[in-house]
């Protein structure tokens, strides 16, 4: 399985975190910002990066995450990959959560930037240590299977307990299925490993 599948699903959802907005003053951002949701939930993408381009362009984090995944599918845009790469690292940089993962699946894949694994995994643990259940997933899997880190029952075992704890669906199969393989020992390293996470 390639790690960019994975930004897809991001993708998809992209638009229903916002909820929150609600409890703020509505400046012309986040006004900007919901007519863009708007028309994205309405199907009509034009509008939709018309209105987050004028959000992200004030500063405004959501709206330059999903600035970067229209550039990435070409929805209301031309695909553009280092505008993507551009947008998402501007929210990435303040700390919006799924803007690291996404950041790390393109420095995973390469495009937009140079491929460069390490600040990959970087990205997605930051993420994770965030609370993104995608990344820690992904990492989990990594970790499993030795993709572009070195095998690691502990930290595979660590991680999907992470994505265990902020609900990922297929965490506890996952979990399981990495116990199957692992003696007394590892189990204590990652249940100690996982807890020194939760505290710090």
């Amino acid at each position: 399985m390639k790690l960019l599948n994975l930004l897809f699903p991001l993708i998809r959802s992209s638009y229903v975190a916002l909820g929150l907005l609600c409890l703020v003053p509505i400046s012309p951002a986040l006004a900007d910002y919901e007519a863009g949701v708007n028309a994205a939930f309405d199907g009509d993408y034009d509008t939709a990066y018309r209105e987050f381009a004028i959000a992200a362009e004030t500063g405004l984090d959501v709206a330059q995450y999903n600035l970067g995944i229209l550039y990435f599918t070409g929805r209301g845009v031309d695909v553009d990959y280092d505008q993507a790469f551009k947008w998402t690292q501007a929210a990435a940089d303040q700390g919006h959560i799924a803007a690291l993962f996404n950041l790390g699946t393109l420095y995973f894949s390469g495009q937009g930037t140079g491929a460069d694994e390490d600040k990959a995994v970087e990205l997605y643990s930051r993420s994770a240590r965030s609370g993104s259940a995608d990344a820690a997933i992904t990492l989990a899997r990594m970790y499993r299977d030795g993709e572009s880190v070195s095998a690691d029952p502990v930290q595979a075992h660590a991680w999907a307990s992470m994505a265990l704890n902020n609900e990922h669906i297929e965490a506890a199969l996952l979990r399981d299925e990495i116990e199957r393989g692992m003696n007394p020992q590892q189990m204590s390293e990652a249940r100690r490993l996982f807890a020194r996470w939760q505290i710090q």
